[in-house]
């Protein structure tokens, strides 16, 4: 039997509009972290990086002394640190120094004891040793030696090069002469200076005191090789700095 009962029909309705989108909704509270993982493997190694930039010239220079003369060479930069008079163990002694002092010509004292005790090392002022005028052009025979103490703000480095009057490539001459030491049978040995070419003396200082001696030095020949060295012919020397 047919339900005949009103709104009851056997068509469906057509579909609505789509809704409208939602808001978006509030960010969560970040959880804790984690637990610190164990550590992996070191990974490769990088390039090369490009070299960096050359650094600004150091502080420090170098000090040399230059035996024989009052003042620096003036080659531009040597600044004098103070004037002296060469000294060391007199020459027949076989204690004391073995190598030469340039001394101030204005000593400071702390404690003292004036007198001679004995029980002490001994400094002696020293006399050139020039019974030619070779190598300087005079005799200088007796008199004082005088020395400088130099130093040179932009060059950190110095040598002392026996038998050359030059100095090699990339270092500047400060400057130049003849090797001298004590003499060959003198007990008290001393060591190889560069004197000036052209020396001084030290005024009122003639008197024939001995002390500490300046003789030229020869080359000899056997262990060294002849040529190019020659038996007997004094040696030259240059102080250089870089």
């Amino acid at each position: 039997m047919a339900d005949d009962s009103p709104g009851r029909t056997d068509n469906p309705g057509t579909a609505g509009q789509p809704g409208r989108d939602g808001r978006d909704a509030i960010q969560g509270v970040a959880g804790p972290a984690g637990p610190v993982g164990l550590q992996g493997p070191p990974g490769d190694k990088g390039d090369t990086g490009p070299p960096g930039r050359d650094g600004e010239p150091g502080a420090g220079g170098s000090v040399y002394i230059r035996w024989g003369r009052k003042t620096c060479a003036d080659n531009g930069g040597a600044e004098l640190v103070y004037s002296g008079v060469a000294g060391g163990t007199h020459y027949n002694e076989p204690g004391g120094g073995t190598n030469y002092q340039c001394l101030p010509t204005d000593p400071q004292w702390g404690r003292y004891q004036d007198g001679v005790q004995g029980a002490k090392a001994y400094i002696y002022g020293a006399e050139y040793q020039l019974h030619s005028n070779v190598p300087f052009g005079s005799t200088l025979l007796d008199d004082n030696v005088p020395c400088a103490v130099c130093y040179v703000p932009t060059r950190g480095s110095k040598l002392m090069i026996p038998a050359r009057n030059t100095c090699y490539s990339g270092w500047t001459r400060e400057y130049h002469g003849y090797l001298m030491a004590e003499k060959f049978d003198h007990p008290g040995s001393k060591e190889y200076v560069c004197v000036d070419e052209q020396p001084e003396v030290i005024q009122g200082g003639q008197a024939d005191q001995n002390g500490a001696l300046f003789y030229p030095v020869e080359a000899r020949c056997g262990s060294l090789p002849c040529p190019n060295y020659v038996d007997g012919r004094e040696l030259t020397c240059v102080v250089c700095t870089k």
